[in-house]
């Protein structure tokens, strides 16, 4: 429990800072630490993304960073698309599953240090 715990608050601290993906930090992290299969991990990590995503919200509209209807516009198209994504997940294979959460943690990796594309970078 105090592992789990300690995930949550720096997952929270991270995301809170640099604006990403809490599930970019919490899967890895439940699965790792936790031991948990990776479907159950990226289910918890939805669940437990809620409240962060609220409180990282209100505080950034304090700060007058919080563009509200274009949020809402994103929420609401969100569930139908989460649906559909617990559909997928649970039909597909595991193997599938982890190979495709691996490239996706590559490419957000890719795009926080800043990597481009040499044909990206040659653009004038």
């Amino acid at each position: 429990m105090i592992t789990a715990a300690l995930i949550g608050l720096v997952a929270g601290v991270v995301a809170g800072m640099l604006g990403i993906g809490g599930g970019a930090l919490l899967v890895p992290a439940l699965v790792l630490l936790l031991g948990l299969p990776l479907v159950e991990a990226e289910a918890t990590s939805l669940l437990a993304i809620v409240p962060v995503a609220l409180v990282g919200a209100l505080r950034q509209r304090h700060y007058g960073n919080l563009r509200l209807r274009d949020g809402l516009l994103v929420g609401t198209l969100a569930v139908p698309g989460a649906v559909l994504g617990v559909v997928a997940v649970n039909a597909a294979p595991e193997r599938v599953v982890e190979v495709a959460f691996a490239g996706l943690l590559l490419v957000v990796a890719a795009q926080l240090t800043g990597f481009r594309p040499a044909r990206a970078r040659a653009r004038p």
